[in-house]
């Protein structure tokens, strides 16, 4: 059966845990430099709606390093949606790529996509969630897990608007069983639709949400204190009230972060406001991992392209492949 990466509510636990565990084998083959080359010949068609550092990048080295090629397909280069319905896009790329990746600033766009295409479809961002960013951060938080924590002991506070990487949050949190602490104003707290999609999944795993507009006491207790921008494309006439509204309370500067666990770390999805939701001394400061995050979006990555495209390769023996060739090669005489 096809499967896209659309939304981390569509995987198990045990499947997000063996996305990483498969992230961690491709990330230490990295440093070796001994990366397999397990997506040989492979294409990923990349679809940016918006411009992108992190997602772009950590794609398309990604599917270098794996051994397969990667084209950025950006506005204006393609017809999606304009010239041409985004069914007709999803069929004709998907006959020409092994898997797309789709950054788009409508969620609808990805759904389309992937109930169109006939190749794994991988959201690498919309304005309701961001799968990839949040699969990377768990990762990271595995790596940076005080000693003696399981992955179910963790609890991560998120300070700031519900972002679509606040909401992504929430949704792993709940499906793999870390606690979810959101520390924002009321008006900017995750809304009742959103949680009530993790209802089922919190009594599964047993995580916990909670919602206040306490900073402090929301981050007394955090493994990670993690924050994002306060306004996001299309909010830009929300700036002021929203600047208000947050600052400087919900701002993470050193006294805030004072008020967390010694061992606790700050994250970051990037990029940032510098000096707005955190300052400069937080971001560069001993406890945060911010580029830590940035580098493993590579790792998560790789392991995404593998999890979802190494089992559908054709894999022809040298025989075939040297019966083929001999065919051209006496055609061209």
């Amino acid at each position: 059966m096809l499967r896209h990466f659309v939304q981390i509510l569509d995987f198990s636990s045990s499947e997000l845990q063996k996305i990483m565990e498969l992230t961690a084998l491709l990330k230490r083959a990295d440093k070796e430099g001994a990366c397999p080359r397990l997506l040989q010949g492979a294409s990923l068609g990349m679809i940016f709606e918006e411009p992108s550092t992190r997602t772009r990048v950590s794609f398309e080295v990604a599917m270098t390093k794996l051994g397969g090629h990667a084209l950025y397909l950006r506005p204006g280069e393609i017809h999606l949606g304009a010239r041409e319905s985004i069914a007709d896009t999803a069929r004709v790329v998907s006959r020409m790529v092994d898997v797309i990746e789709a950054r788009t600033l409508k969620h609808q766009t990805v759904l389309d996509l992937a109930k169109y295409a006939t190749v794994p479809v991988i959201n690498g961002l919309t304005d309701f969630n961001h799968p990839t960013q949040v699969l990377c951060d768990v990762f990271t938080m595995t790596e940076y897990a005080p000693k003696g924590k399981a992955l179910t002991d963790l609890k991560l506070t998120f300070v700031g608007d519900a972002t679509n990487v606040c909401v992504s949050l929430m949704f792993i949190c709940a499906r793999l069983g870390i606690s979810f602490t959101q520390a924002a104003p009321k008006k900017y707290q995750v809304s009742g639709e959103h949680r009530a999609m993790v209802k089922e999944a919190c009594a599964q795993s047993g995580a916990t949400l909670a919602f206040t507009d306490d900073p402090v006491a929301a981050v007394s207790n955090a493994d990670f204190v993690y924050t994002d921008l306060w306004w996001w494309v299309g909010q830009e006439d929300e700036i002021p009230e929203r600047r208000a509204a947050f600052m400087p309370k919900f701002q993470v500067n050193s006294d805030l972060l004072a008020k967390a666990p010694a061992t606790a770390r700050f994250m970051h999805c990037l990029p940032a406001s510098r000096g707005v939701e955190a300052t400069d001394e937080v971001m560069d400061g001993p406890q945060s991992i911010i580029y830590d995050q940035s580098e493993n979006r590579l790792h998560t990555e790789k392991a995404l392209l593998v999890w979802f495209v190494y089992p559908r390769l054709k894999r022809a023996s040298e025989t075939l492949i040297a019966h083929h060739r001999g065919l051209v090669e006496a055609f061209l005489g």
